[in-house]
């Protein structure tokens, strides 16, 4: 809302946190003829907006702090794209993996296994099924775009299957498809104790 009632007065700036402090000094520099109620305003939101950022940091750190002493979120966090609102969402949501059988269970749970159709007696698979654990899903495939993200900027040997993944397939699938996998990969690492291996154990 800052945002809007100053550009309507020509102060703009990009999106996104870094950008508040421009805000900022362009409400405190007297030199630019902002009326003198709009200045007031964008003064009352830049404070709640400081505030919220206050807490929202503190709120980091507490959760930071427990994924590091729950051992199991600690291990969760040695895969690369679990970070730590990952980790404890599966100890917070998720039952105890060791009542899945496999990995895959656990994906399957998770709602990261395509629906499958059968045409002509051929199964097909479609879009990945909305059933599961929502919140989980959704960390995971966020945790894997931004994966996939590294992978095409720096590209490391080990990460042939993506990029071969990502030459033929749009990003989302393939996403999806290593969400899957970190799934796995997660109820082989809680299960067997064990922290990020590269490959793990994805049975």
């Amino acid at each position: 809302m800052t945002r809007g009632h100053l550009a309507e007065h020509g102060v703009v700036a990009p999106q996104g946190a870094i950008q508040v402090k421009r805000l900022a000094d362009a409400v405190e520099d007297e030199t630019i003829g902002l009326p003198a109620g709009v200045r007031e305003l964008a003064k009352v939101y830049l404070v709640q907006i400081e505030d919220l950022s206050a807490k929202i940091a503190g709120l980091d750190r507490q959760m930071k702090g427990a994924a590091k002493e729950a051992e199991a979120a600690r291990r969760a966090q040695t895969m690369p794209g679990v970070g730590p609102i990952t980790a404890l969402a599966i100890e917070t949501f998720a039952p105890d993996l060791n009542c899945f059988r496999r990995g895959r269970n656990f994906a399957a749970w998770l709602g990261l296994v395509p629906k499958q159709t059968s045409t002509g007696g051929k199964p097909r698979l479609g879009k990945t099924s909305k059933m599961g654990q929502r919140d989980i899903r959704r960390l995971l495939i966020s945790g894997a775009m931004a994966v996939l993200q590294a992978v095409k900027r720096f590209g490391k040997p080990h990460n042939d299957w993506l990029i071969s993944m990502l030459e033929r397939k749009p990003r989302m699938p393939v996403a999806v498809a290593l969400a899957n996998k970190m799934a796995r990969g997660l109820w082989a690492m809680v299960t067997k104790q064990e922290d990020y291996r590269n490959p793990v154990a994805m049975s």
